[in-house]
């Protein structure tokens, strides 16, 4: 019990409660203000952002009451009695726990949905297969807790899984939660696609953006930067495929970057899903440069870590280990459908690590 509350102490000071208790006195009484409603951005923004607040503010209060009542009864309690709070000081360790989760999403937009592209390596069949195997134990975390997919593209494989596969997954703190996954997945295994049984590596990229509300997204892009190309749905077959060509890709030509939609069977709804897609990208790109040029503007050594092979999936030898964190799963089959949320957390601690170790100047 001593512990508990040792750790609320922490937590007071780590989530800063004083300072976050200010701000929704802040927030409310702007809330308060009738002329805020002329504004619907701003509206939004606050609402949002006095929620967040206030949710972190009234848990740490009852999660304090709650503590230290139980405080109390313990030590007026008996031997036998002690026994039957046991569950209730288990209950208030959980509920601790996930208080302190919410200090892990130090990423900006983090409430925000994710945009999740996956696309495969070289290697043809192999990392095709692959980039779909992830794709499908991505959309299997949502499923399971309750996140919506919204398929945006789908260029599939030769013979099996996408050359490349694009979707929204929504839902609370979705980019939040599956920020860390970003990069490079590798897989080892015994291909089924080799005769031979041989031993095969494959690799995926695994791109992760907010998507950021247009009204923060101050981009304007020439049509003279654009190439818009209209092609035929290629997806898997059935009723939900198009006939026509309303499938629309939009390359940004200064950077190369290429965005497509088949999301509807609209040409003009899809060019407007793929543009909003393209400047959620450069917005990414040129926040991910703020933050560099901050980093280094601190003494800190700027790192790109999102390139470097961030977790490897050795299917033979029934294994996953995660490069960053060190953390091993010997249950490959589970988090391959979906039960993803031990090695999320812990990425998410080792990016608020290195987000102190920058801040600080100590990279090691």
């Amino acid at each position: 019990m001593q512990e508990l509350l040792e750790k609320l102490a922490s937590l007071r000071e780590y989530l800063d409660i004083p300072g976050k208790t200010r701000r929704l006195n802040e927030l409310d009484r702007e809330l308060s203000d009738p002329e805020l409603w002329n504004n619907s951005a701003r509206a939004r923004q606050v609402t949002q952002e006095a929620g967040s607040v206030r949710r972190i503010v009234e848990d740490y209060a009852r999660l304090t009451s709650d503590a230290q009542g139980l405080e109390e009864m313990l030590e007026m309690a008996s031997p036998e009695e002690r026994e039957m709070l046991a569950e209730e000081q288990n209950g208030l360790q959980a509920r601790v726990d996930d208080l302190y989760r919410e200090t892990l999403f130090t990423m900006k937009h983090a409430e925000m949905p994710a945009i999740v592209r996956v696309k495969g390596g070289a290697g043809g069949t192999e990392a095709q297969d692959w980039a779909g195997m992830l794709a499908r134990m991505f959309m299997r975390w949502a499923e399971r807790r309750g996140y919506k997919v919204d398929l945006i593209d789908e260029q599939p494989g030769d013979q099996a899984g996408y050359q490349s596969i694009e979707f929204i997954i929504r839902g609370d703190k979705a980019f939040g939660m599956m920020a860390a996954e970003h990069g490079v997945h590798r897989l080892v295994r015994v291909s089924p696609f080799d005769s031979n049984n041989r031993r095969q590596t494959s690799f995926a990229s695994v791109d992760i953006v907010p998507e950021v509300p247009e009204e923060e997204i101050n981009i304007h892009i020439p049509d003279s930067d654009l190439r818009r190309d209209v092609f035929r749905s290629q997806g898997a077959g059935g009723q939900g495929v198009n006939t026509t060509d309303s499938a629309v890709r939009l390359t940004h030509l200064p950077t190369g970057i290429a965005v497509a939609s088949q999301q509807t069977r609209s040409q003009i709804k899809n060019h407007e899903i793929a543009l909003q897609i393209l400047k959620q990208r450069l917005y990414d790109i040129e926040m991910r440069k703020r933050e560099a040029e901050e980093a280094a503007a601190r003494g800190a050594q700027a790192k790109v870590e999102w390139g470097s092979q961030m977790r490897s999936y050795v299917l033979d030898k029934q294994y996953i280990k995660d490069h960053r964190t060190g953390i091993m799963n010997h249950n490959p089959a589970d988090v391959l459908d979906g039960d993803l949320d031990d090695m999320m957390w812990a990425g998410l601690e080792w990016m608020a690590g290195k987000r102190v170790a920058e801040e600080t100047g100590d990279d090691e």
